[in-house]
């Protein structure tokens, strides 16, 4: 017969008991660490953000801190005299004011279609807009559909072509669409031609990384099968592949859109025309009403494609890809 030593056993239950001890501490130091890495790294931003703000405000002419209380003064500038003269600008309506000025004079706008009918000037520079926005998301969408399955690393034919299309992607959308509208517009001449090709070449960029990345993470059992009867690399991507692909390159194309209706507008300041060229005038000459005509118009406009393209990917997309998966 045997006995246990008591010694042994009060060891053993002990030993979980200064297991938990040091994982605590450990815990502690870990949490500890972390929070010094944290404040040293918020100091060493704080202490950045300040001599940046220092630098700025000596290399400013006009005196950055001086200047930042009347930041907002331009509002004043801007806002209408009469605010029914809002809705005389946007619809090209005439104001009893319109001998005072060019400011007034809403109905010189007007674009005559048949008869007394004529479409607001507004409207018109908002569906050129629109149209710059829409041109240049078929266009992306066109170009950067094959080139995202030869940038994937499960379809792409050889990993040289890989390497070249990446980074050939990843020029195009290292560069503002402003800048390279700029750019154009120095080489076309002001106009939309100009917006296409810069939104366009950026939307190539950025839609080609978005769609490489859904297709290398298909299931490659159907493209094992094509391989398997000796299909193409181009039969392998039409039957394999883009079936699984479809519906996430729709909706990403969609949300595209939405952006390049916003980009359309910011690109119109440096002569690309549409709204965003009236917006910047209007603003410059301090016409209060016009102004705040455009802006309205152009937030009402970015809410509607914002939903339309909301509805449209749910429709296309299926609503179960947009609820909580258990």
């Amino acid at each position: 017969m045997t006995f246990a030593d008591p010694h042994s056993q009060t060891h053993r239950a002990q030993q979980p008991q200064q297991s938990a001890h040091e994982i605590g501490e450990a815990w502690s130091k870990m949490v500890a660490r972390r929070r010094l890495y944290t404040g040293l790294g918020l100091l060493i931003l704080f202490v950045a953000f300040v001599s940046s703000v220092k630098f700025a405000d000596e290399s400013n002419a006009g005196h950055f801190i001086e200047r930042l209380p009347h930041l907002f003064d331009f509002v004043s500038w801007l806002v209408p005299k009469d605010w029914n003269d809002v809705w005389r600008a946007l619809f090209d309506i005439e104001s009893p004011n319109h001998q005072t000025g060019e400011e007034y004079n809403f109905a010189l706008g007007r674009v005559p279609v048949w008869g007394s009918f004529y479409i607001p000037e507004y409207f018109e520079l908002m569906i050129i807009t629109i149209n710059i926005a829409l041109v240049s998301t078929i266009i992306g969408v066109v170009f950067a559909m094959p080139l995202s399955f030869l940038a994937a690393r499960n379809l792409s034919p050889s990993s040289p072509l890989r390497i070249v299309v990446k980074r050939f992607m990843e020029f195009l959308r290292a560069f503002p669409e402003i800048v390279i509208a700029g750019l154009f517009a120095a080489i076309l001449s002001i106009g939309p031609v100009a917006a296409i090709i810069a939104v366009s070449l950026h939307t190539i960029g950025a839609l080609g990384k978005l769609f490489y990345e859904v297709v290398e993470n298909i299931d490659m059992k159907p493209d094992e099968g094509m391989k398997a009867v000796g299909a193409s690399w181009a039969e392998r991507v039409r039957f394999a592949a883009l079936p699984q692909v479809l519906p996430n390159f729709m909706s990403y194309a969609l949300l595209r859109l939405e952006v390049n209706v916003r980009a359309s507008t910011i690109i119109g300041a440096v002569g690309g025309g549409g709204i965003g060229e009236e917006l910047k005038l209007s603003i410059s000459r301090g016409f209060g009403a016009k102004t705040v005509a455009l802006v309205l118009l152009l937030f009402i406009t970015i809410v509607v494609v914002d939903q339309f393209s909301a509805w449209l990917r749910r429709r296309l997309v299926g609503e179960h890809a947009f609820l909580l998966q258990h």
